[in-house]
């Protein structure tokens, strides 16, 4: 008897779309505007060419990235996050902050006025209240 393929969660496609290493740290340099083909590479040392190019294409593909012709001799391409694309960069700050806590790499952000660490956490904008994951129950819709 063939088993059935559960169906996929938020997490299942949110990872399927964009969960490697160099997808969001791709996607991260690109929080800060639109950037060419070396200037991704120059921020993100180590990928490999071929590695770069197959991330921008899957990327493009899945909505998150759009690329624009700058020259046609030889073809060539400035990269910028769709406005789906930047949607995740609340979902990079959380990663980051959770790293920045769990690993070597240092402290989180700090408001800068008073230059107290900052805290994540969820919020409803309609109830007007914050929530717990912890403790309350969230659901997908």
């Amino acid at each position: 008897m063939a088993r059935e393929t559960p169906a996929a969660s938020p997490l299942d496609e949110a990872l399927r779309r964009v969960g490697d290493r160099w997808s969001l740290l791709l996607i991260d340099a690109l929080l800060g505007g639109a950037r060419r083909f070396t200037q991704l590479e120059e921020a993100l040392p180590g990928v490999a060419p071929n590695i770069l190019t197959k991330r921008l294409r899957h990327l493009e593909d899945q909505g998150v990235v759009v690329a624009r012709p700058y020259s046609e001799r030889p073809p060539r391409f400035e990269y910028s996050l769709t406005a789906g694309g930047a949607e995740l960069a609340g979902a990079l700050r959380l990663l980051a902050h959770w790293g920045a806590e769990a690993g070597q790499t240092g402290e989180g952000p700090h408001h800068p006025v008073c230059g107290t660490p900052l805290e994540p956490r969820w919020w409803c904008p309609t109830c007007d209240e914050p929530v717990d994951p912890d403790t309350d129950d969230l659901r997908y819709a």
